[in-house]
Protein backbone atom coordinates (compact mmCIF):
# COMPACT_ATOMS: atom_id res chain seq x y z
CA UNK A 1 0.00 0.00 0.00
CA UNK A 2 2.93 2.37 1.03
CA UNK A 3 4.52 1.89 -2.40
CA UNK A 4 1.96 2.63 -4.11
CA UNK A 5 1.29 6.00 -2.41
CA UNK A 6 4.64 6.78 -2.96
CA UNK A 7 4.47 6.15 -6.22
CA UNK A 8 1.67 8.26 -7.08
CA UNK A 9 3.35 10.92 -5.13
CA UNK A 10 6.18 10.89 -7.34
CA UNK A 11 3.97 10.96 -10.67
CA UNK A 12 2.31 13.99 -9.13
CA UNK A 13 5.01 15.80 -8.40
CA UNK A 14 6.59 15.25 -12.20
CA UNK A 15 3.09 16.68 -13.65
CA UNK A 16 1.53 16.85 -16.23
CA UNK A 17 2.69 18.05 -19.77
CA UNK A 18 2.99 21.51 -20.47
CA UNK A 19 1.13 21.97 -23.33
CA UNK A 20 -2.11 21.20 -20.91
CA UNK A 21 -1.07 24.73 -19.52
CA UNK A 22 -1.86 26.42 -23.03
CA UNK A 23 -5.95 24.76 -22.91
CA UNK A 24 -8.49 24.98 -20.62
CA UNK A 25 -11.75 21.66 -20.72
CA UNK A 26 -14.06 22.47 -23.62
CA UNK A 27 -16.23 24.82 -23.04
CA UNK A 28 -19.33 22.69 -23.37
CA UNK A 29 -17.86 19.85 -21.34
CA UNK A 30 -17.57 21.95 -18.69
CA UNK A 31 -21.32 23.94 -18.75
CA UNK A 32 -23.01 20.72 -20.25
CA UNK A 33 -22.27 18.95 -16.87
CA UNK A 34 -23.76 22.20 -15.10
CA UNK A 35 -26.63 21.63 -16.76
CA UNK A 36 -26.82 17.73 -16.53
CA UNK A 37 -26.53 18.70 -12.60
CA UNK A 38 -29.21 21.04 -12.68
CA UNK A 39 -31.31 18.12 -14.90
CA UNK A 40 -30.51 15.48 -11.83
CA UNK A 41 -32.02 18.15 -9.50
CA UNK A 42 -34.92 18.47 -10.96
CA UNK A 43 -34.85 21.81 -13.02
CA UNK A 44 -37.04 22.03 -16.29
CA UNK A 45 -33.41 23.21 -18.48
CA UNK A 46 -34.22 23.77 -22.02
CA UNK A 47 -30.97 23.25 -23.83
CA UNK A 48 -30.52 25.87 -26.66
CA UNK A 49 -26.81 25.61 -26.58
CA UNK A 50 -24.89 23.00 -28.40
CA UNK A 51 -25.18 22.11 -32.18
CA UNK A 52 -25.88 18.58 -31.69
CA UNK A 53 -28.54 17.87 -34.46
CA UNK A 54 -32.21 15.80 -33.23
CA UNK A 55 -33.13 14.93 -35.86
CA UNK A 56 -32.84 11.73 -37.32
CA UNK A 57 -30.45 10.42 -39.66
CA UNK A 58 -31.49 9.04 -42.97
CA UNK A 59 -33.36 5.80 -43.07
CA UNK A 60 -31.32 4.13 -45.90
CA UNK A 61 -28.13 5.03 -43.69
CA UNK A 62 -29.50 3.27 -40.69
CA UNK A 63 -30.64 0.24 -42.46
CA UNK A 64 -27.37 -0.34 -44.45
CA UNK A 65 -25.55 -0.24 -41.23
CA UNK A 66 -27.53 -2.99 -39.55
CA UNK A 67 -27.40 -4.85 -42.76
CA UNK A 68 -23.39 -4.36 -42.65
CA UNK A 69 -23.26 -6.12 -39.33
CA UNK A 70 -23.63 -9.22 -40.63
CA UNK A 71 -20.76 -9.04 -43.10
CA UNK A 72 -17.99 -11.19 -42.13
CA UNK A 73 -15.58 -8.35 -42.98
CA UNK A 74 -17.39 -5.88 -40.60
CA UNK A 75 -15.85 -6.63 -37.24
CA UNK A 76 -12.14 -6.77 -38.34
CA UNK A 77 -9.78 -3.63 -38.67
CA UNK A 78 -10.21 -1.20 -41.70
CA UNK A 79 -8.51 0.51 -44.18
CA UNK A 80 -6.69 3.73 -42.98
CA UNK A 81 -8.00 5.59 -46.06
CA UNK A 82 -11.80 3.90 -45.49
CA UNK A 83 -14.03 1.73 -48.46
CA UNK A 84 -12.74 2.37 -51.78
CA UNK A 85 -17.01 2.91 -52.00
CA UNK A 86 -16.67 5.49 -49.12
CA UNK A 87 -14.13 7.50 -50.48
CA UNK A 88 -16.22 7.42 -54.50
CA UNK A 89 -19.30 8.64 -52.16
CA UNK A 90 -17.67 11.41 -51.22
CA UNK A 91 -16.34 12.37 -54.90
CA UNK A 92 -19.78 11.81 -56.40
CA UNK A 93 -21.12 14.23 -53.73
CA UNK A 94 -18.70 17.15 -54.32
CA UNK A 95 -19.59 16.07 -58.46
CA UNK A 96 -22.97 16.55 -57.79
CA UNK A 97 -23.45 19.53 -55.39
CA UNK A 98 -20.21 21.20 -55.83
CA UNK A 99 -19.59 20.49 -59.25
CA UNK A 100 -16.45 19.78 -57.98
CA UNK A 101 -14.03 16.62 -59.37
CA UNK A 102 -11.90 14.93 -56.68
CA UNK A 103 -9.74 11.77 -57.16
CA UNK A 104 -11.41 9.35 -54.92
CA UNK A 105 -7.52 7.63 -54.68
CA UNK A 106 -5.47 10.41 -53.66
CA UNK A 107 -7.56 13.81 -53.14
CA UNK A 108 -10.18 11.79 -50.34
CA UNK A 109 -9.37 10.92 -46.60
CA UNK A 110 -12.18 9.74 -44.75
CA UNK A 111 -11.81 10.73 -41.04
CA UNK A 112 -13.92 10.30 -37.55
CA UNK A 113 -15.16 13.47 -37.71
CA UNK A 114 -13.78 16.76 -38.88
CA UNK A 115 -13.05 17.84 -35.28
CA UNK A 116 -10.10 15.37 -36.09
CA UNK A 117 -8.94 16.61 -39.14
CA UNK A 118 -8.28 19.67 -37.27
CA UNK A 119 -6.22 17.68 -34.98
CA UNK A 120 -4.29 15.59 -37.74
CA UNK A 121 -3.98 18.82 -40.34
CA UNK A 122 -2.13 20.59 -37.31
CA UNK A 123 0.20 18.05 -36.71
CA UNK A 124 1.19 17.41 -40.77
CA UNK A 125 1.67 20.70 -40.85
CA UNK A 126 2.95 22.94 -38.13
CA UNK A 127 6.30 22.92 -36.39
CA UNK A 128 6.94 24.25 -33.01
CA UNK A 129 6.75 27.91 -33.74
CA UNK A 130 4.52 28.35 -36.64
CA UNK A 131 1.70 30.77 -36.91
CA UNK A 132 -1.66 30.07 -37.51
CA UNK A 133 -4.32 32.92 -38.52
CA UNK A 134 -7.41 31.54 -36.40
CA UNK A 135 -10.69 33.62 -37.24
CA UNK A 136 -12.11 35.93 -34.21
CA UNK A 137 -15.02 34.78 -33.18
CA UNK A 138 -14.48 31.06 -34.41
CA UNK A 139 -14.45 27.42 -33.59
CA UNK A 140 -12.76 27.18 -30.39
CA UNK A 141 -11.08 24.04 -31.48
CA UNK A 142 -8.71 26.14 -33.62
CA UNK A 143 -6.99 28.02 -31.47
CA UNK A 144 -6.92 24.78 -28.92
CA UNK A 145 -5.18 22.63 -31.02
CA UNK A 146 -2.61 24.76 -32.43
CA UNK A 147 -1.82 25.21 -29.05
CA UNK A 148 -1.67 21.62 -28.00
CA UNK A 149 0.80 21.12 -30.77
CA UNK A 150 3.35 24.00 -29.65
CA UNK A 151 2.67 26.56 -32.43
CA UNK A 152 1.08 30.23 -32.02
CA UNK A 153 -2.36 31.31 -32.43
CA UNK A 154 -2.65 34.72 -34.76
CA UNK A 155 -6.14 35.82 -34.20
CA UNK A 156 -7.91 38.05 -37.34
CA UNK A 157 -11.07 39.95 -37.01
CA UNK A 158 -14.27 38.98 -37.91
CA UNK A 159 -16.86 41.83 -37.41
CA UNK A 160 -20.58 42.73 -38.30
CA UNK A 161 -19.70 45.57 -40.04
CA UNK A 162 -17.65 43.80 -42.48
CA UNK A 163 -19.69 40.91 -43.06
CA UNK A 164 -17.95 38.36 -40.80
CA UNK A 165 -15.52 38.62 -43.36
CA UNK A 166 -12.07 39.00 -42.97
CA UNK A 167 -10.00 41.87 -43.39
CA UNK A 168 -7.28 41.36 -45.68
CA UNK A 169 -5.94 44.77 -46.55
CA UNK A 170 -5.46 44.72 -42.65
CA UNK A 171 -4.13 41.57 -43.29
CA UNK A 172 -1.52 42.08 -45.50
CA UNK A 173 0.18 44.93 -42.64
CA UNK A 174 1.16 42.40 -40.59
CA UNK A 175 4.20 39.99 -40.26
CA UNK A 176 3.08 36.72 -41.90
CA UNK A 177 6.55 34.88 -42.30
CA UNK A 178 5.78 32.63 -39.95
CA UNK A 179 2.19 32.04 -41.13
CA UNK A 180 1.81 28.53 -41.97
CA UNK A 181 -1.92 27.68 -41.98
CA UNK A 182 -5.25 29.72 -42.35
CA UNK A 183 -8.86 28.81 -40.45
CA UNK A 184 -11.69 30.04 -42.54
CA UNK A 185 -14.92 28.58 -42.01
CA UNK A 186 -18.02 29.38 -44.21
CA UNK A 187 -20.87 29.30 -44.25
CA UNK A 188 -19.79 30.34 -40.85
CA UNK A 189 -20.00 29.64 -37.20
CA UNK A 190 -20.95 30.86 -35.18
CA UNK A 191 -22.27 34.08 -37.07
CA UNK A 192 -24.12 32.19 -39.79
CA UNK A 193 -22.28 34.51 -42.44
CA UNK A 194 -22.38 32.90 -45.87
CA UNK A 195 -19.23 33.99 -47.75
CA UNK A 196 -19.52 33.89 -51.57
CA UNK A 197 -17.04 32.88 -54.11
CA UNK A 198 -15.39 36.09 -54.90
CA UNK A 199 -14.34 35.98 -51.38
CA UNK A 200 -12.84 32.61 -51.30
CA UNK A 201 -11.12 33.98 -54.81
CA UNK A 202 -9.43 36.89 -52.31
CA UNK A 203 -8.60 34.36 -49.87
CA UNK A 204 -6.86 32.43 -52.27
CA UNK A 205 -4.77 35.09 -53.68
CA UNK A 206 -3.76 35.69 -50.60
CA UNK A 207 -2.85 32.06 -49.25
CA UNK A 208 -0.84 31.56 -52.69
CA UNK A 209 1.16 35.05 -52.48
CA UNK A 210 2.12 34.30 -48.89
CA UNK A 211 2.45 30.41 -49.40
CA UNK A 212 -0.24 29.91 -46.39
CA UNK A 213 -2.05 26.72 -46.73
CA UNK A 214 -5.68 27.55 -46.37
CA UNK A 215 -8.03 25.32 -44.69
CA UNK A 216 -12.21 25.87 -45.32
CA UNK A 217 -13.77 24.15 -42.79
CA UNK A 218 -17.31 23.56 -44.48
CA UNK A 219 -20.07 21.39 -42.43
CA UNK A 220 -22.82 23.69 -42.73
CA UNK A 221 -23.55 24.29 -46.71
CA UNK A 222 -26.79 22.86 -46.66
CA UNK A 223 -28.62 23.94 -43.76
CA UNK A 224 -30.84 26.39 -44.71
CA UNK A 225 -28.62 27.92 -47.51
CA UNK A 226 -29.71 28.03 -51.03
CA UNK A 227 -26.10 28.24 -52.11
CA UNK A 228 -23.67 26.00 -51.37
CA UNK A 229 -20.50 26.63 -52.64
CA UNK A 230 -16.92 24.50 -51.96
CA UNK A 231 -13.46 25.82 -51.85
CA UNK A 232 -12.62 24.19 -54.92
CA UNK A 233 -14.99 25.67 -56.60
CA UNK A 234 -12.70 28.64 -57.33
CA UNK A 235 -9.68 27.72 -59.93
CA UNK A 236 -6.56 27.18 -58.47
CA UNK A 237 -7.61 26.04 -55.24
CA UNK A 238 -6.40 22.77 -55.08
CA UNK A 239 -2.77 23.87 -55.12
CA UNK A 240 -3.10 25.48 -51.62
CA UNK A 241 -6.25 24.70 -50.16
CA UNK A 242 -7.73 21.82 -48.31
CA UNK A 243 -11.58 21.64 -47.14
CA UNK A 244 -13.21 19.43 -43.84
CA UNK A 245 -16.57 18.39 -44.57
CA UNK A 246 -18.23 16.06 -42.02
CA UNK A 247 -22.46 14.42 -42.04
CA UNK A 248 -22.96 15.32 -38.57
CA UNK A 249 -24.78 18.67 -39.18
CA UNK A 250 -26.03 17.61 -43.42
CA UNK A 251 -27.15 14.07 -42.63
CA UNK A 252 -27.69 14.21 -38.40
CA UNK A 253 -24.76 11.59 -37.85
CA UNK A 254 -23.10 13.91 -35.52
CA UNK A 255 -22.79 11.03 -33.11
CA UNK A 256 -21.58 8.26 -36.05
CA UNK A 257 -18.34 10.04 -36.11
CA UNK A 258 -18.16 10.69 -40.09
CA UNK A 259 -16.32 13.24 -42.11
CA UNK A 260 -13.24 13.87 -44.59
CA UNK A 261 -10.36 16.19 -45.81
CA UNK A 262 -9.99 16.76 -49.53
CA UNK A 263 -6.75 18.27 -51.45
CA UNK A 264 -4.37 17.91 -53.06
CA UNK A 265 -2.51 14.19 -52.93
CA UNK A 266 0.86 15.47 -51.34
CA UNK A 267 -1.34 17.48 -48.19
CA UNK A 268 -3.40 14.14 -48.01
CA UNK A 269 -0.38 12.07 -48.04
CA UNK A 270 0.85 13.73 -45.29
CA UNK A 271 -2.30 14.03 -43.00
CA UNK A 272 -2.78 10.05 -43.47
CA UNK A 273 0.73 9.62 -42.16
CA UNK A 274 -0.66 11.60 -38.80
CA UNK A 275 -3.89 9.43 -39.03
CA UNK A 276 -2.56 6.33 -39.44
CA UNK A 277 -0.50 6.49 -36.45
CA UNK A 278 -3.03 7.52 -34.19
CA UNK A 279 -6.34 5.27 -35.42
CA UNK A 280 -6.65 1.49 -36.82
CA UNK A 281 -9.58 2.50 -39.41
CA UNK A 282 -13.51 3.57 -38.86
CA UNK A 283 -16.07 0.77 -38.01
CA UNK A 284 -17.41 -0.76 -41.30
CA UNK A 285 -21.03 -0.31 -40.44
CA UNK A 286 -20.88 3.27 -39.67
CA UNK A 287 -19.02 3.74 -43.56
CA UNK A 288 -21.68 1.72 -45.13
CA UNK A 289 -24.02 4.11 -43.57
CA UNK A 290 -22.44 6.71 -44.72
CA UNK A 291 -22.46 5.83 -48.60
CA UNK A 292 -26.19 5.37 -48.63
CA UNK A 293 -26.48 9.26 -46.88
CA UNK A 294 -24.21 10.65 -49.39
CA UNK A 295 -26.44 9.68 -52.10
CA UNK A 296 -29.35 11.44 -50.85
CA UNK A 297 -29.83 15.08 -52.17
CA UNK A 298 -32.34 17.95 -52.85
CA UNK A 299 -35.34 16.38 -51.26
CA UNK A 300 -33.96 15.15 -48.26
CA UNK A 301 -31.85 18.63 -47.71
CA UNK A 302 -35.49 20.64 -48.11
CA UNK A 303 -37.23 18.05 -45.61
CA UNK A 304 -34.84 19.36 -43.00
CA UNK A 305 -34.35 22.57 -43.62
CA UNK A 306 -38.40 22.88 -43.96
CA UNK A 307 -38.04 21.72 -40.07
CA UNK A 308 -34.88 24.31 -39.13
CA UNK A 309 -37.15 27.28 -40.98
CA UNK A 310 -39.90 26.84 -38.64
CA UNK A 311 -37.66 26.84 -35.86
CA UNK A 312 -35.83 29.84 -36.86
CA UNK A 313 -38.99 31.76 -36.55
CA UNK A 314 -39.57 30.54 -33.38
CA UNK A 315 -36.27 31.47 -32.21
CA UNK A 316 -35.97 34.78 -33.92
CA UNK A 317 -39.05 35.36 -31.89
CA UNK A 318 -37.03 34.38 -28.32
CA UNK A 319 -34.10 36.40 -29.75
CA UNK A 320 -36.26 39.49 -30.21
CA UNK A 321 -37.87 38.97 -26.28
CA UNK A 322 -34.75 38.96 -25.11
CA UNK A 323 -34.39 42.56 -27.14
CA UNK A 324 -31.47 40.90 -29.22
CA UNK A 325 -31.29 41.63 -33.07
CA UNK A 326 -30.18 39.56 -35.74
CA UNK A 327 -29.91 38.84 -39.33
CA UNK A 328 -32.42 37.15 -41.42
CA UNK A 329 -30.16 36.62 -44.28
CA UNK A 330 -27.82 34.34 -42.03
CA UNK A 331 -27.87 30.49 -42.61
CA UNK A 332 -26.59 27.35 -40.81
CA UNK A 333 -28.27 25.65 -37.51
CA UNK A 334 -27.59 28.65 -35.46
CA UNK A 335 -29.01 32.41 -34.75
CA UNK A 336 -26.51 34.40 -34.06
CA UNK A 337 -28.09 37.51 -31.84
CA UNK A 338 -26.89 40.86 -30.15
CA UNK A 339 -27.38 41.88 -27.11
CA UNK A 340 -28.62 45.30 -26.46
CA UNK A 341 -25.70 47.91 -25.54
CA UNK A 342 -26.56 47.97 -21.97
CA UNK A 343 -25.36 44.57 -21.38
CA UNK A 344 -21.44 44.30 -20.63
CA UNK A 345 -21.21 40.61 -20.18
CA UNK A 346 -22.57 38.01 -22.46
CA UNK A 347 -21.70 35.06 -20.02
CA UNK A 348 -23.18 37.04 -17.28
CA UNK A 349 -26.54 37.67 -19.22
CA UNK A 350 -26.61 33.91 -20.26
CA UNK A 351 -25.97 32.75 -16.63
CA UNK A 352 -28.39 34.49 -15.38
CA UNK A 353 -31.15 33.28 -18.04
CA UNK A 354 -29.93 29.82 -16.94
CA UNK A 355 -30.60 30.34 -13.25
CA UNK A 356 -33.35 32.49 -13.27
CA UNK A 357 -35.49 30.68 -16.15
CA UNK A 358 -33.80 27.72 -16.94
CA UNK A 359 -32.84 28.33 -20.33
CA UNK A 360 -29.24 27.54 -21.65
CA UNK A 361 -28.14 29.44 -24.77
CA UNK A 362 -24.20 30.06 -25.82
CA UNK A 363 -22.50 33.16 -24.99
CA UNK A 364 -20.40 34.37 -27.76
CA UNK A 365 -17.32 34.94 -25.79
CA UNK A 366 -16.83 31.02 -26.27
CA UNK A 367 -15.75 31.68 -29.82
CA UNK A 368 -13.12 34.74 -28.92
CA UNK A 369 -12.97 38.22 -27.83
CA UNK A 370 -15.05 39.75 -31.07
CA UNK A 371 -18.37 37.26 -29.64
CA UNK A 372 -18.71 39.57 -26.72
CA UNK A 373 -21.84 41.34 -26.45
CA UNK A 374 -23.78 38.10 -28.53
CA UNK A 375 -25.22 35.38 -27.98
CA UNK A 376 -26.00 31.80 -30.19
CA UNK A 377 -29.04 29.76 -29.95
CA UNK A 378 -29.33 26.30 -31.58
CA UNK A 379 -31.82 25.09 -33.66
CA UNK A 380 -31.10 21.74 -32.59
CA UNK A 381 -34.06 21.58 -30.37
CA UNK A 382 -37.96 20.69 -30.61
CA UNK A 383 -40.58 23.63 -31.68
CA UNK A 384 -42.58 23.14 -28.52
CA UNK A 385 -39.55 23.52 -26.26
CA UNK A 386 -39.19 27.10 -27.96
CA UNK A 387 -42.27 27.77 -27.57
CA UNK A 388 -42.03 26.82 -24.28
CA UNK A 389 -38.34 29.09 -23.60
CA UNK A 390 -40.50 32.17 -25.13
CA UNK A 391 -43.47 31.44 -22.33
CA UNK A 392 -41.04 31.68 -19.39
CA UNK A 393 -39.41 34.87 -20.95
Amino acid sequence: MSTAIIDNDLVLEKGFANRLNTVEEYYFSKKLREVRQMLFEGKPVINMGIGSPDLLPPKSAVEAMKNAMDDEKAHEYQSYQGLPELRKGFADFYEKQFDVSLDLNSEILPLMGSKEGIMHISLAFLNEGDEVLIPNPGYPTYASVTNLVGAKSVLYDLSEENNWQPNLDLLEKKDLSKVKLMWINYPNMPTGANGNLDLLEKLIAFAKKHQIVLVNDNPYSFVLNNNPMSIFQMEGAKDIALELNSLSKTFNMSGWRIGMVSGKKEFIDAILKVKSNMDSGMFYGIQKGAIEALKLGKEWFDSQNLIYEKRRKLIFQLAEKLNCTYDKKAVGMFVWAKLPLEINSSEEFIDAILIEKNIFITPGTIFGSNGEGYIRFSLCIKEEKIQEAIKRL
